[in-house]
């Protein structure tokens, strides 16, 4: 597992490491120089005359990018660390001794000095990116602002890219929201120090992170039992994946049930059954409209009856009736995922953790807007944490907001963000399988799945099992359809458990 820490729970956890006189600065800096030797090596490159340019900030993620400087220039690289202001003494004393090439851009923001930083970006072949940390709040202030304006364009218009390493994280993400709220200079790798921060795991923020390398500075002792953002991985959903004994039987391996599908929407009930029975449940039991849904899959028992999680929405063109089925379930402790039109279910009533919505951007906008919130589409796709977190702590329900990277939020407080799925997950009928293997995941753990934080872990392990069966499908870079990710969830979970 992930486990990313705010910026507040950071600074606590290294404190008694400071006034113990731990040379953390040192570790960091050391580590991005390897980093930046081990890409060089990697590539192919002649280490000694190398051109690296460090951009210095006046926090210690400019001391951070100084002493890594210092240690390059002792390889026999050309090094030039660029800054204004006031910056981290020790680390300048320290660049200076090892030759260095210091420029100090007194005016910043004037015609003079943004040529001479374009010019000096052109040379450099590595940047190392330490002008704002984790200190940093809101959109980037002047005159970096402005600098990472200057150097983006720069990176964007080049011929030949150059290689950025990010100090701990990108200057101008939100590091604990993991928003854009202003420019932002893209990495290529980022040397996360002491622990993954939010930005590193929460969109939009991953996307501009690069390759994220975690530097262990030995302070995880201090930093909380709860991190503010985790992502899941294979080991994870292994350690919660049921595997069935030689006393199990149908009944008590998971049943769910689904009110999926109608005559006019028949493909989604066919689909959230088919997520449903590829993750292995005991029993599919099917009461939607859906005429296809036996005729594809002989095995499904039609009707209502006894389930341990209970799927609604995908497909249905009509919540007739619905709701009641909905509220004894919930009432009896039984796991429900709200999909699609079902959702709507949510937007006057409060619901219990075990209710799993999953609304797309657009369904979540219509969530939120019901609430009586002022929002609009283009705010949740920025703000994606915010508004799972938000859609959670309104309706009390456990909150999965699908996105190129799944965000699962709890109104018990855990927030999970699950990436790895390729662009390629993109296609009509993908929540429908996703709402099928909730529902399983939900049913086949239905013992536990009631208690604080637990429907939410299960449905990120479900976002999970999607992703990566979505990746497995699209193998290099093929299209795929929904029901090529619910084909390839059994090797999935195959592999996760072997």
């Amino acid at each position: 597992m992930i486990r990313a820490f705010s910026a507040e729970a950071v600074r606590s956890a290294e404190a008694p490491l400071l006034a113990a006189g731990e040379p953390l600065m040192r570790r960091a800096s050391y580590a991005i120089a390897n980093r930046t030797i081990s890409y060089l090596r990697a590539g192919g490159f002649t280490i000694p005359g190398s051109t690296v340019l460090a951009l210095v900030g006046p926090g210690n993620n400019g001391g951070d990018a100084l002493f890594a400087s210092a240690f390059l220039a002792d390889r026999g690289l050309d090094v030039t660390a660029l800054y204004t202001g006031t910056v981290h003494d020790a680390g300048l004393a320290a660049a200076r001794r090892a030759g260095v090439r210091l420029i100090e851009l007194v005016e910043p923001t004037s015609a003079r000095s943004l040529a001479e930083l374009r010019d000096w970006a052109a040379y450099g072949g590595i940047w190392i990116d330490g002008l704002l940390g984790i200190g940093a709040r809101g959109a980037a202030r002047e005159p970096f602002a402005t600098w990472i304006s200057v150097l983006d364009a720069g990176r964007r218009a080049s011929p030949d890219e150059p290689f950025i390493i990010a100090v701990d994280v990108p200057s101008g993400v939100s590091v604990d929201d993991g928003e854009l709220p202003g420019p932002v200079l893209p990495a290529s790798l980022t040397v996360a120090t002491g622990c993954a921060k939010p930005a590193h795991l929460l969109p939009p923020a991953r996307y501009v992170c690069g390759d994220v390398d975690v530097v262990d500075l030995g302070f995880d002792a201090h930093l909380p039992a709860q991190a503010e953002v985790c992502e899941l991985s294979d080991a994870d959903v292994a350690d919660l994946w049921p595997v069935p004994g030689l006393a199990d039987h149908k009944y008590t391996r998971g049943v769910v049930g689904l009110i999926t599908g109608s005559q006019t929407y028949p493909g989604a009930g066919v689909l959230s059954v088919a997520g449903a029975l590829a993750a292995g449940p005991g029993m599919v039991r099917y009461w939607g409209g859906s005429p296809h849904v036996v005729q594809a899959y002989p095995e499904v028992v039609p009707g209502s009856g006894q389930v341990h999680s209970l799927v609604v929405g995908s497909g249905l063109d009509d919540l007739t009736g619905v709701a009641n089925e909905v509220t004894a379930a919930l009432d009896a402790g039984i796991p429900v995922v709200l999909d699609a039109g079902a959702i709507e279910l949510a937007y006057t009533r409060k619901l219990p953790e075990w209710a799993v919505l999953t609304p797309h951007a657009g369904e979540l906008t219509a969530l939120l807007s019901a609430r009586g919130l002022q929002t609009d589409r283009a705010e949740v796709e920025s703000r994606p944490a915010w508004a799972a977190r938000t859609a959670a702590t309104l309706t009390g329900a456990s909150v999965v907001a699908k996105f190129a990277t799944d965000v699962i939020a709890s109104p018990s407080g855990q927030l999970y963000a699950q990436g790895g799925a390729p662009a390629w997950r993109a296609t009509a009928g993908a929540g429908d399988v996703l709402a099928g293997l909730i529902g399983t995941v939900l049913a086949m753990n239905a013992e536990h799945a009631c208690e604080p934080g637990q429907a939410s872990l299960l449905a990120a392990a479900a976002t999970h099992i999607h992703g990566q069966a979505a990746a497995l499908a699209a193998g290099s870079g093929r299209p795929i359809r929904a029901l090529d990710i619910a084909a390839h969830i059994p090797p999935v979970i195959e592999r996760i458990l072997t």
